[in-house]
């Protein structure tokens, strides 16, 4: 599953980060911010609609992500 199907208030595991390449931004920036193994994410809030973006927590942060961005993170959802 991807973070991008992730229901509201649901908690997940990164898996892993989907790259497009050596030189792929999104996948670099992603990591950087937090989005590595193991890692809990926490969906905090969804756009009316199913439009962008996505409000995701990881420890105390929180980034507002577009789907196609939330797409490239592999999570496996709490149980």
């Amino acid at each position: 599953m991807d973070l991008s199907q992730l229901a509201k208030g649901s908690s997940a595991q990164v898996l892993n980060v989907q790259s497009r390449g050596t030189d792929d931004a999104i996948a670099h920036r992603l990591l950087d911010l937090g989005f590595v193994f193991g890692e809990r994410v926490k969906c905090i809030s969804l756009a009316p609609f199913g439009g962008d973006p996505i409000l995701v927590q990881i420890g105390f942060t929180r980034f507002a992500l577009r789907k196609v961005e939330a797409a490239r993170v592999q999570i496996e959802v709490d149980v």
